[in-house]
């Protein structure tokens, strides 16, 4: 999810916001709101196609990717669906962070939100490591 919504707020059937600023699991989602992503999703896979970069969905913001855990599959797949999008792609490697030098995950969130980056993707070995971080990347500060 974004950081800022720089497109029209996503409208569930019957007319309803999407409620959830952060995805990070389908737990407690609604039925509709499951359909409704499996819409985006379709929705998207068009936008991917897309060759005016112009007209593309991510076109003017910022995609990091922090893994903190190899997976060169994930990492590839994300960084090329952020760059068709027409976002712009960092990735960050833990192994070639401050994590390296006992850098908290707090503490490379909060330099990540200070980056502010519109979109943050997180690959990590510890399932409740991604929700620890969500909080201060996404500040208004």
């Amino acid at each position: 999810m974004t950081r800022s919504d720089h497109s029209p707020a996503a409208i569930l059937p019957g007319g309803a916001v999407f409620p959830h600023r952060h995805l990070l699991g389908i737990e407690g989602l609604q039925p509709h709101e499951i359909t409704f992503l499996l819409d985006e999703a379709e929705r998207w896979v068009e936008a991917n196609r897309i060759h005016d970069q112009s007209a593309a969905p991510l076109a003017g913001l910022t995609q990091i990717n922090a893994f903190f855990e190899n997976s060169t599959r994930t990492l590839l797949s994300f960084e090329i669906a952020g760059k068709r999008l027409g976002g712009d792609v960092v990735n960050m490697h833990a192994a070639q962070s401050s994590v390296k030098k006992g850098e908290t995950l707090i503490d490379t969130a909060q330099t990540l939100n200070a980056m502010r980056a519109d979109v943050l993707v997180i690959r990590h070995m510890s399932s409740g490591a991604v929700s620890i971080s969500v909080s201060p990347f996404f500040t208004d500060d």
